[in-house]
């Protein structure tokens, strides 16, 4: 059993362990903590029934434009604990805090155009639409699909 809940700060250590073993895209803590001190409202973790945290989502709201919304910074999810749904219960808790607590309009986020199932999670299961691709977005030169 997974529970999506709330992250604390007692969950950046494991929310950073989860992403670097899950994603090439890697952050130093005083990131986690610059989004945990600026949206609490906009970090969630799965945590399995042994308290293991399982996946994450970072969030923030974006401040750069004239329209209120949100943005996916990173998500990941063990790779134990994919197929289950996880990441969407994730994307769902990241949404519905953003309008709650901010009245975001809509949602944007950046995945690497090679991440296949990344984007059948994020174009049909969530309804997101592709907007243009950025190129070489990644520190790797991959371009980036901007949704």
């Amino acid at each position: 059993m997974v529970c999506i809940r709330p992250a604390t700060l007692d969950d950046l250590w494991a929310m950073q362990h989860c992403n670097l073993m899950c994603l090439p895209e890697n952050y130093q803590m005083k990131y986690y903590l610059y989004h945990a001190l600026s949206w609490p409202q906009l970090l969630h973790v799965a945590e399995a029934g042994n308290g293991r945290i399982v996946g994450y989502v970072l969030a923030k709201l974006d401040e750069d434009s004239t329209t209120t919304h949100g943005h996916i910074t990173s998500l990941a999810v063990l790779r134990t604990h994919r197929k289950l749904g996880i990441a969407a219960k994730l994307m769902t808790a990241a949404h519905d805090a953003m309008c709650a607590a901010f009245d975001a309009q809509y949602c944007s986020l950046h995945v690497r155009v090679s991440n296949a199932a990344a984007i059948h999670l994020y174009v049909d299961v969530l309804g997101y639409e592709r907007n243009d691709v950025e190129a070489k977005y990644y520190a790797d030169g991959e371009d980036a699909h901007d949704m």
